[in-house]
């Protein structure tokens, strides 16, 4: 196998030194900006394309790595250039293979899509921490399977999964990830209403937060959940909501406990829970 990387960035910087830490021959890279694709090409020890169709007839593995929105333009540009027998990848989260590359059979080229759950923030350092990422994959089914062997081999746990659970899979991604951070600006705007700045907030929230997560991954969010919505404390609750203007703030406390009332529920099957639901409309 021989990977050509078209894209530059934070992800083909560090799956191109991943893979080539660990044995697999990487070609080189592709980019418009032929700056970047020098500097890729030297960090990793490969080749700089100035042509994406050299790239392409180097190659017989290519991952396409550039925002979501522009990976089937990219395709788009060289499916004429020869990819029949080729293997195209893509590492986005939200597209399946089939929707990144439509029409890649009938130019004879397999798809498959290899995407890690794992923050990759930084060309220089990320590639160092790959070895604890998740990769979910999908496409093409024998194309799917070697890549599962592939990242097995060098250490990482993987799932196949079906490209038609795409949408899913990339929701659960951006619950766990992103819309944490709402959660928390949430919270740190209240710790603000108490005098506290943002530092202030976040060295006194480390403790809860950190012991809350360890506590969801070790025994799941039901056996973690503890608080007010759990013990059914109206009072608090209706408190809470209160406290907190009206507007997105409250409406997302208020979604947010419902759903903790259904796991509260579950732990706790002969509780009634009626009155919390009514204040939480």
């Amino acid at each position: 196998m021989k990977i050509g990387f078209i894209g530059a960035g934070k992800v083909g910087f560090s799956l191109g030194r991943y893979f080539a830490g660990n044995g697999l021959e990487v070609a080189g890279y592709y980019c418009r900006n032929v700056q970047s694709s020098a500097e890729a090409a030297k960090f990793t020890g490969t080749q700089l394309f100035t042509e994406v169709s050299e790239l392409v007839k180097a190659c017989d593995t290519i991952f396409i790595v550039v925002p979501d929105s522009a990976i089937t333009e990219v395709y788009h540009r060289i499916r004429g250039t020869g990819i029949g027998g080729k293997l195209i990848c893509h590492c986005s989260g939200a597209l399946s293979a089939a929707e990144a590359f439509p029409d890649a059979r009938k130019y004879g080229a397999r798809i498959c899509s290899v995407h890690p759950l794992f923050p990759i923030s930084s060309k220089y350092d990320s590639f160092k921490e790959l070895h604890k990422a998740f990769f979910c994959i999908e496409g093409d089914e024998a194309a799917a399977a070697e890549w599962q062997k592939l990242l097995e081999d060098m250490g990482n746990r993987t799932r196949l999964i079906a490209g038609s659970q795409k949408k899913e899979y990339h929701a659960a991604c951006a619950i766990s990830s992103e819309m944490a951070c709402g959660l928390a600006a949430m919270g740190l705007s209240l710790m603000e209403k108490c005098g506290f700045t943002d530092k202030e907030a976040l060295d006194a929230l480390e403790p809860i937060i950190m012991s809350n997560v360890r506590s969801i991954l070790a025994v799941g969010p039901a056996e973690a959940l503890k608080g007010p919505v759990e013990r059914n404390d109206i009072i608090t609750v209706r408190r809470h909501a209160e406290s907190i203007e009206q507007g997105t703030d409250r409406d997302m406390y208020k979604a947010i406990s419902r759903r903790l009332v259904e796991i509260a529920q579950y732990k706790h099957p002969y509780s009634d829970y009626t009155e919390m639901k009514k204040i939480l409309k």
